[in-house]
């Protein structure tokens, strides 16, 4: 579906965050506490699409709002509040992601040749497209997601993943092929 500029930016979802945004920039602080209800489980979604744990993705999500309410006061377009929230949960996951990497490689380093204590996910039944879209690579699966889910534009999830817009596109690229490929019953993705 064809979305335009006005579309992401001018809905009353907008428009509610937008006034929630400079009014918690004011002090209000039941209106800081409405805008983290508004997103906190939008939030949690992106870090665990980013991570792959739940846990961790609330973790990182709970840290995030000291990050977000100490730079609201200097955001100076509350109309990207949205873009510039996922943002700092991007990175916190990207920090986390490498702590939990570097701890994987001292793991592996300890312990002995042979053995193997990586746990894998339980057999669960879903859905083929639900299947499909957890397949995808991280950096994948959260673009289509922003894109898709949550309803940000390019340009907004260039913002929110910290990368460039023709990147975001590529990814959206691949993301796509990759869902037609198993969607269309294609042995390879």
């Amino acid at each position: 579906m064809a979305r335009s500029s006005s579309d992401q930016n001018d809905g009353p979802d907008r428009l509610l965050d937008g006034y929630l945004v400079i009014s918690a920039q004011a002090g209000d602080r039941p209106a800081a506490e409405a805008l983290a209800r508004r997103y906190h489980r939008r939030l949690i979604a992106h870090a665990w699409r980013l991570t792959g744990d739940l846990e961790m993705a609330r973790d990182v999500v709970q840290s995030s709002w000291v990050d977000i309410a100490r730079g609201l006061p200097s955001l100076k377009d509350e109309a990207a509040f949205t873009s510039w929230a996922y943002q700092i949960v991007s990175r916190r996951c990207a920090r986390s992601i490498r702590g939990l990497q570097a701890d994987r490689v001292l793991a592996s380093v300890l312990k002995q040749a042979g053995q193997d204590d990586v746990i894998q996910p339980s057999e669960v039944a879903t859905p083929r497209l639900k299947a499909a879209i957890l397949a995808l690579p991280p950096a994948q699966r959260a673009a289509l997601a922003l894109f898709y889910f949550e309803d940000l534009s390019v340009g907004e999830i260039a913002i929110a993943l910290d990368v460039p817009a023709g990147t975001i596109k590529t990814r959206l690229m691949h993301a796509r092929r990759a869902l037609r490929a198993v969607l269309e019953g294609e042995d390879h993705v």
